[in-house]
């Protein structure tokens, strides 16, 4: 058994769900048992954030009138996919969505409030949406196939916006939902991204969370693969629309995956690495639009070949916050006490540099910024400084070869470095620029250690 995902841009139109059954059909007759997992169809959950952002303000009008071109993007494609007359339960559960929808931005607009668990109610019925359209087409085109609410066994806490899964709670329901239908040898279909509270109240895994759902259920039913269908060849030497000669690695590391997700590359949610580590089932990115193309093969140990350098990644939109404080020197405690007041605030830490007596690090949320400044400022002197990007690059036993650290700065010798962080992991470092620096860096470092690749 193997689970594919499918990404927004996968499903944005009646020839990507055309597209994507075919796919499935193949994986199908080759006697693979899929678990399809689908992300809502491209746009409609930030459509669906913003009714919800109008509404709060009081502009019902015009949050109705955007969820009115919501549905009409749906019955489009059911019209396209579908011949006259077009299945009238299927339109009847897409009337039925969108009527949900419209009661809960009546309630938002009255009384004026947006809170994150509102925000997980309305954004997550894109996958519903998307999910049922392509069940009704499965099915009609001769593949037995079995739609699931995927609210009813991914239980999470409640976390809303951000939740995280109960594992105890959902490997059994996994397996008590999905296990009889694949036994019937019906696929099935359902949704990523959202989830539920034990009590059965909607949430969300956040944004690119359908990785991490496909993830889940890979794990919960040891499937043989996960697939991350998406719109891309796979993950790269870097982003091909800032070198367009960036080509497509064959397989990474699990590890080396992680660090890329996390520090710029878009292809993977970061997330989706965790539960498939641990269980060592392997990941694999493909390109929907070009399924012939090999993509790129995650795994715990991969094939071993001479590259030193596998990637080089951007983060962008950090801070960057400085601490300066003449009692670090020779004092035990000080940087516990700089992070539990980070913790304090629920802001994580992207990167950290030390020194005798300061402390530089960078976060990416900014929401309790002030309060975490004012705390700061009673262990010392506190320097912020907005719109930095994290540069990485990313390799093989860094520990162990010389030279890497000189290349690097070589490669930025025109660059202003705020921060350098490097050791804390054998696969990578990391430097901090400004921001309007972080394009021409990463086509600076690629030329350096992909010499044969001449960027633009």
């Amino acid at each position: 058994m193997l689970v594919m995902k499918f990404g927004g841009t996968s499903v944005g139109s009646a020839s990507r769900f055309q597209q994507v059954l075919k796919l499935v059909q193949t994986n199908w007759q080759s006697g693979n048992k899929p678990v399809v997992v689908l992300s809502a169809v491209a746009g409609v959950t930030n459509g669906l954030i913003e009714c919800g952002q109008l509404s709060v303000k009081r502009n019902l009008p015009a949050a109705l009138e955007q969820l009115a071109k919501l549905k009409e993007k749906h019955l489009e494609i059911i019209k396209d996919l579908f011949s006259t007359p077009q299945p009238p339960a299927l339109l009847a559960e897409v009337d039925a969505a969108f009527g949900q929808i419209d009661i809960l931005l009546r309630g938002i607009s009255y009384l004026g409030e947006l809170s994150k668990r509102s925000v997980d109610a309305v954004s997550g019925f894109g996958e519903l949406l998307s999910s049922r359209i392509f069940a009704a087409y499965a099915n009609l085109n001769g593949l037995p196939t079995e739609w699931m609410d995927a609210r009813q066994f991914l239980i999470t806490d409640e976390t809303f916006g951000r939740a995280n899964p109960d594992w105890a709670e959902i490997i059994p329901k996994t397996k008590a939902s999905l296990n009889p239908i694949l036994e019937k040898n019906r696929c099935v279909v359902t949704q990523g991204f959202i989830g539920s509270t034990a009590d059965g109240v909607s949430t969300t895994l956040g944004r690119g969370g359908s990785d991490f759902s496909a993830s889940i259920i890979g794990v919960a039913l040891h499937a043989s693969e996960i697939q991350i269908w998406t719109d891309v060849d796979g993950m790269m030497t870097a982003d091909p629309r800032l070198v367009p000669d960036a080509t497509v690695l064959d397989q990474v590391s699990f590890q080396e995956a992680s660090e890329l997700a996390y520090f710029g590359a878009k292809v993977l949610h970061p997330l989706t690495i965790k539960p498939a580590v641990e269980k060592s089932i392997p990941v694999r990115i493909l390109n929907t639009t070009k399924p012939d193309r090999k993509g790129t093969l995650i795994t715990e140990s991969p094939a071993k070949n001479d590259a030193t350098i596998c990637s080089i990644a951007s983060k962008k939109g950090l801070t960057a916050v400085f601490i300066h404080s003449p009692r670090m020197l020779m004092a035990h405690g000080f940087l516990a006490k700089v992070f539990d007041i980070f913790a304090r605030y629920e802001t994580s830490i992207d990167l950290i540099a030390t020194s005798e007596v300061s402390v530089s690090l960078t976060i990416d949320r900014t929401d309790e910024l002030d309060r975490i400044k004012d705390a700061l400022s009673e262990l010392g002197d506190v320097n912020i400084m907005h719109r930095v990007a994290i540069v990485t690059v990313v390799g093989r036993q860094f520990r162990q070869q010389s030279g890497i650290a000189g290349q690097i700065f070589s490669a930025l010798s025109k660059i202003n470095i705020i921060m350098i962080s490097g050791g804390a992991s054998d696969i990578n470092v990391s430097c901090v620029v400004n921001e309007e620096d972080a394009d021409k860096a990463i086509k600076q470092l690629h030329h350096e250690f992909f010499p044969a690749v001449i960027t633009a």
